[in-house]
């Protein structure tokens, strides 16, 4: 599968994944307004009802104590001027006229007038009744309105009644959330605080309703409400949205993390393919000139000199090292992977080894027509290392740099050595190779994996010989880092810390 295909689904999975949290998400945030908007229309009913209900206790208190003043004959008339007996009195020739009807037949004008006396007496009964109600009914109103507009209100306010009436209230509309509230006058000044209603609660969301509205100004008040639990109770509503939210986004991570192990576990066939087949042209080679060498000696019909059993078995010797050397570079990897490699750790020169290694490096690259160049700066070259690892560090990278050469121009290497502080050692060597894609540049360090040489088909290799120098220069406690520019060349900076 190409790149650009598995970039093409990754981008499928993102946008629908995302598409599905945008539209959760919206779902969620339309749930919490309109909870938001049922409950505030809740608490505004509640307030309305509380406030009539408030009105109504007091009109109650008042009848009780006018009925009290009645019974004991202690009620007293104020302003009897302001209301009329006689407009509620039912009138007289309404029981006349049913007297009237009645037929006399065959009764006798006794009867006629015990009955008719009967009627009078019943119409002066309902007559005094009528007129007794309708006069604590007219007191009952006019002493609430006048002892209204005498009173404050804050003394016509009873905040046990008042918590009574929004606590029937705000249950009787479904809201059972506890709430604080706080009572002002008409001017502004506060009459009571509940005990649990703080400063912090002003700056939330609240809800005011008028008290005693159809009174005069001077004796209106305002009731202030607020609930400590209404956001989280607002966004409730979500909590069963957050769940399905959490495995998407679960379902989404999940998703790109297969994606990335699919595409890494193909990296690692085609890295692995390409090992395979580049350890078969590796085996191959030594193998068919060894023998080939050993056809030539085992023929008697082939006259051989010394000279040429010499040359024969140098051939041999030649090609089984290089055998051994490959064999150890797989084997040396595979002792990184389970963690068994066991350093050897002394104080050595680092400037002398390399000198060492660059001598005997030198004449391979003499022989193409190209230049090893060393500059030993470090005055403090004394580090703790393996010698024979920290030797195949600098053979590795200074062959990595003769196989990765240009055709077309002659080979230039430089080999410095310098310090770092008075803490560090500093190795690097430089060349004017093809120089590495910034793409390649950050994965030249993992196993089986060998930078694209385009048309040139004559590097070998098996991808594992940075993979070994930046394995060794971690075990000694080193860092390496590498620069390079296409078609410029290609710098390797390796630190170790000094000997102390």
């Amino acid at each position: 599968m190409k790149r650009s295909y598995i970039w093409l689904i990754c981008l499928l999975v993102c946008i629908a994944f995302i598409a599905l949290l945008y539209l959760q998400g919206s779902y969620a945030k339309a749930m919490v307004r309109m909870r938001q908007e049922q409950f505030s229309e809740n608490v505004l009913r509640s307030l309305d009802q509380a406030s009539r209900e408030l009105e109504k206790a007091e009109t109650f208190r008042y009848l009780q104590k006018v009925l009290a003043q009645h019974k004991t004959g202690k009620a007293e008339t104020v302003h009897p001027d302001s209301f009329r007996l006689t407009d509620y009195m039912l009138p007289l020739d309404t029981f006349s006229h049913s007297a009237g009807n009645i037929s006399l037949g065959s009764l006798g004008m006794n009867k006629y007038n015990r009955m008719a006396e009967t009627i009078s007496n019943l119409q002066k009964q309902a007559r005094e009744a009528l007129i007794y109600e309708q006069g604590v009914l007219d007191e009952v109103i006019f002493t609430v309105m006048y002892t209204a507009s005498k009173q404050r209100f804050q003394d016509r306010l009873n905040p046990a009644v008042l918590d009574g009436c929004l606590r029937n209230a705000l249950q009787a509309n479904g809201i059972t959330l506890p709430f604080h509230f706080i009572v002002y006058t008409s001017d502004g000044r506060e009459v009571y605080r509940c005990e649990d209603y703080t400063e912090a609660d002003n700056i939330t969301n609240t809800y005011q309703q008028t008290l005693f509205r159809s009174d005069p100004m001077g004796q209106m008040g305002t009731v202030v409400i607020h609930f400590p639990d209404q956001a989280s109770y607002i966004r409730g509503v979500a909590s069963y949205v957050a769940p399905a939210m959490g495995f998407t986004v679960i379902l989404l991570i999940t998703s790109l993390i297969t994606i990335y192990l699919v595409v890494r576990q193909k990296r690692i066939s085609e890295m692995k393919n390409d090992f395979v087949h580049n350890m078969t042209h590796e085996f191959k080679t030594p193998i068919s000139t060894i023998s080939l060498a050993a056809q030539m000696l085992a023929d008697k019909s082939v006259h051989k000199s010394e000279e040429t059993y010499e040359r024969l078995g140098g051939v041999i010797d030649g090609e089984t090292r290089r055998l051994r050397y490959q064999v150890e570079k797989v084997l040396q990897m595979s002792l990184f992977d389970n963690n068994n490699i066991a350093l050897k750790l002394q104080e050595l020169d680092a400037n002398e080894i390399t000198e060492n290694v660059v001598d005997t490096f030198s004449l391979k690259v003499s022989q193409i027509g190209g230049t090893l160049d060393m500059r030993l700066e470090a005055y403090n070259p004394f580090i703790n290392a393996d010698e024979m690892h920290f030797t195949n560090i600098i053979f590795n990278l200074l062959d990595n740099a003769f196989k990765y050469r240009k055709e077309d121009r002659p080979l230039a290497i430089l080999v410095h050595t310098f310090n770092q502080g008075e803490t560090h050692f500093c190795i690097s060597i430089a060349d004017n190779g093809i120089g590495i894609q910034k793409d390649n540049l950050k994965r030249i360090f993992d196993k089986f994996y060998r930078v694209h040489t385009g048309d040139q088909h004559n590097v070998k290799g098996f991808g594992l010989g940075l993979a070994y120098v930046q394995k060794m220069v971690e075990l000694h406690h080193g860092t390496i880092k590498a620069s390079s520019e296409p078609d410029k060349g290609t710098k390797f900076t390796i630190t170790l810390p000094l000997s102390l």
